[in-house]
């Protein structure tokens, strides 16, 4: 029998992992979504058979696992409105919240739980998603094995060994879809200034960072090899890679990510008090 999974709060993050697991073969009637709105509940209810409730505490009665979806800043009211259920049931909780800390999250929600902490991103989406997954001392391996299954249903699943690499999930593939929306807008536009229409210039920008991505996974070879592949001595890529490189855009890219994972680490203050 499979395990009774309720997510609250029903947004984008949370459809797209149920919408992923249903897709691979988990049964809808095992899966419980909620919101305040049943307006908003209703078109979840019939794109995919799921069971819906308007009321957390209902919903956890019988879960055997608790994916908490809701915006960080409202946590704290969230997890106290069900504590009392969630004690009862001690499922284990499986939060998607930026910045709340499992040591945070389960001491609102009342103690002695089974805590996972997953840093996804947004293309989990269209299930190319990349998630990071920490889990508290409480979190047994069939626990794990579990969470894993219902993450892998948008994408690709790493589990680190302390709660602060997620900072470091954070920058890289957490706030990292962004940084590559970036580098096509600006490929896209250096595109239009050589003379290609915006929309082939848009086309041919995706198509080769997708393309570029593909390769990148199927082959044996690091990223180092496969650009180096491409740079003919004295040709047009190695033009500009030197280009790149003189303008130092490792140092960029660094200076970015540690201030995507200071701004993490700040977060993670402010909404724990």
């Amino acid at each position: 029998m499979a395990s009774q999974v309720t997510f609250i709060g029903a947004g984008n993050m949370a459809s797209a992992i149920f919408g992923g697991m249903i897709e691979g073969g988990y049964p809808a009637t095992a899966i419980t979504a909620t919101s305040p709105s049943d307006e908003h509940l209703a078109p979840l209810r019939q794109r995919y058979g799921i069971r819906t409730e308007t009321d957390n505490t209902k919903a956890v009665a019988n879960a055997d696992v608790v994916v908490l979806a809701v915006k960080p800043q409202i946590m704290r009211d969230v997890c106290a409105a069900m504590r009392d259920a969630i004690q009862a049931r001690k499922p284990l909780i499986v939060s998607v919240a930026a910045g709340l800390g499992a040591d945070t999250l389960e001491t609102w929600l009342g103690g002695e739980l089974a805590v996972i902490r997953c840093m996804p991103n947004t293309p989990s989406l269209v299930g190319a998603g990349a998630s990071g997954l920490y889990a508290n001392s409480r979190v047994s391996d069939a626990q794990r094995q579990l969470a894993t299954g219902l993450l892998e249903a948008v994408g690709l699943v790493e589990w680190v060994d302390e709660e602060s690499l997620l900072e470091a999930v954070t920058a890289i593939s957490g706030s990292g879809p962004a940084y590559f929306f970036l580098f096509f807008e600006a490929l896209e536009a250096a595109g239009v200034r050589l003379g290609l229409p915006a929309a082939s210039a848009r086309r041919l920008a995706l198509q080769t960072a997708y393309g570029a991505a593909r390769m990148a996974q199927q082959s044996d070879k690091d990223p180092a090899t496969l650009k180096q592949n491409v740079m003919s001595p004295g040709g047009t890529t190695e033009r500009a890679i030197h280009s790149f490189e003189a303008a130092e855009l490792r140092r960029i890219v660094e200076e970015a990510t540690e201030a995507c994972a200071a701004r993490a680490r700040e977060m993670a203050r402010e909404l724990g008090q």
